[in-house]
């Protein structure tokens, strides 16, 4: 397991601050391990992130029966009864998903990870790994 960067902590908390209605902001890695959360339970992160990995892989292989497109997915939404599911591409083989309530506006919620990745976007990265171990 990937150990929590703890210097994540004020960026996510500065999302969850300036927009309504987040549950859950989690940074994962592209094979679905935990990077960093802000909010609700650990394990329930760890979920989180376990499917995130399956659904970039299916909106990537979507993405690329789409003409012009270069293959890679950029964001996913998701409205799900009671609230919202973002996830976004946020760096070399890292990606940010966020929950939300019914009081997130999808596309505000949408232009504030944006603006989250473009700042700090080449620190939300996962190096890659061969048996468990970075290389």
């Amino acid at each position: 397991m990937i150990q929590q960067r703890a210097n994540f902590d004020w960026m996510l908390k500065e999302l969850n601050d300036g927009v309504p209605g987040i549950e859950m902001i989690v940074v994962l890695s592209a094979d679905g391990l935990r990077i960093a959360r802000y909010g609700g339970d650990p394990d329930a992160a760890d979920r989180v992130a376990a499917a995130c990995a399956g659904l970039q892989s299916l909106a990537g292989a979507v993405a690329v029966e789409i003409p012009d497109s270069d293959g890679r997915m950029k964001l996913v939404v998701i409205e799900i009864d009671g609230g919202y599911f973002y996830l976004m591409s946020a760096g070399a083989n890292a990606y940010l998903a966020v929950l939300a309530d019914i009081r997130t506006e999808p596309g505000m919620m949408s232009a504030r990870m944006r603006d989250l990745v473009v700042r700090i976007g080449a620190h939300l990265t996962s190096p890659p790994r061969r048996n468990g171990q970075t290389v």
